[in-house]
């Protein structure tokens, strides 16, 4: 699934819908001109670190949830969603997730349509 990120502080597509147990390679573009990030969690989860960035803004990290990607360039992801629900992604870099820039992923469960 390819997704675009852009200085306008938006995801495209901005809503996903998948099904439990599906592994999907996330192609992440950077169409903009500010460095942009990808990071898979709950609404609770993506809060607690933005309020983290916010106080740290040059905290490194790399995890396997989560891709930056500059400028112009593209990063992937590979997820498998193990369970059924409702999460999102978003770019946490300070001042971008508070700009809007999160999407949402619904994870049906498997064998339901």
């Amino acid at each position: 699934i390819e997704v675009g990120m852009g200085d306008d502080m938006r995801f495209r597509p901005a809503r996903l819908e998948l099904r439990e147990g599906e592994t999907v390679r996330f192609v992440l573009r950077n169409r903009g001109r500010e460095l942009h990030e990808f990071v898979l969690g709950t609404r609770e989860e993506l809060d607690a670190h933005a309020e983290l960035m916010l106080k740290f803004p040059d905290m490194e990290h790399d995890e396997p949830w989560m891709a930056h990607v500059p400028p112009g360039r593209r990063g992937e992801i590979v997820w498998t969603f193990n369970r059924a629900g409702e999460f999102e992604f978003a770019c946490l870099i300070a001042g971008h997730y508070q700009g809007g820039m999160v999407g949402t992923i619904m994870v049906t469960p498997a064998g339901k349509a």
